[in-house]
């Protein structure tokens, strides 16, 4: 059941005197939809109030703005303005440091989360001497001269390792002299250019072919000497 005339001007006047900032007819019907009152409800008391001088209202083109009259608040001098804004300085501090305190309370909770409980340390500990054991056995094996790797599996993956490397040597070609014959005659000068693409060279992110191609020859020297 929708409010009376006089309820519905006396929760619209109190809705304008809190907010106490210019709205329209859509601001109020929107926010005092809890009270069950129509838009066409709120628009003529809004003008009830403001016929009866209880609130202001300017009028935009077919609009009309509603604002509570400012005669009826306290308005502050310069010396409470003053207090006020110290007072709010004082506030905001206090606020600061409850946020630190707030945050350090938090961060020892969290510390106290990650804290392993005596059952967890010791099932940790089992985990890790397991580990453990299976390194040196593993160090046993490497020290005996044991193969851990099959020819076979070796073989593929040196052919895949040394097919990459083809590849990378040939595309490394075919770019040389595809950007040489495209600087040969430029004005500019060609790192510029470079730099203006987006180029990179192996060497301008820390790689280098020969490297890998030489990490292939100590491997082989190694394999005959064992």
């Amino acid at each position: 059941m929708a409010p009376k005339s006089d309820n519905a001007e006396a929760i619209v006047l109190n809705y304008v005197n809190e907010q106490n900032r210019p709205l329209n007819s859509q601001n109020v019907a929107d926010s005092l939809q809890k009270f069950n009152l129509k838009k066409a409800a709120i628009q003529k008391a809004l003008d009830s109030l403001a016929d009866g001088g209880k609130i202001s209202f300017r009028e935009f083109g077919k609009q009309k703005i509603y604002i509570a009259r400012q005669d009826q608040f306290d308005i502050p001098n310069n010396e409470e303005l003053i207090q006020m804004k110290e007072e709010n300085a004082k506030l905001q501090q206090q606020l600061e440091e409850q946020k630190k305190a707030t945050g350090l309370v938090e961060g020892e909770i969290k510390a106290l989360q990650t804290n392993l409980t005596l059952e967890q340390i010791r099932e940790r500990e089992v985990k890790l001497r397991k580990e453990v054991k299976e390194m040196e056995d593993r160090l046993v094996k490497l020290r005996g001269g044991v193969t851990l790797v099959k020819p076979e599996d070796r073989k593929v993956v040196e052919e895949m390792f040394l097919e990459k490397l083809n590849q990378w040597r040939k595309r490394k070609r075919m770019f040389r002299d595809v950007w040489d014959t495209i600087t040969e005659n430029m004005p500019n000068d060609p790192k510029e250019f470079k730099e203006e693409l987006g180029i990179e060279y192996d060497e301008d992110i820390g790689v280098s072919l020969l490297s890998f191609s030489n990490m292939v020859q100590r491997d082989k020297k190694r394999v005959r000497v064992q």
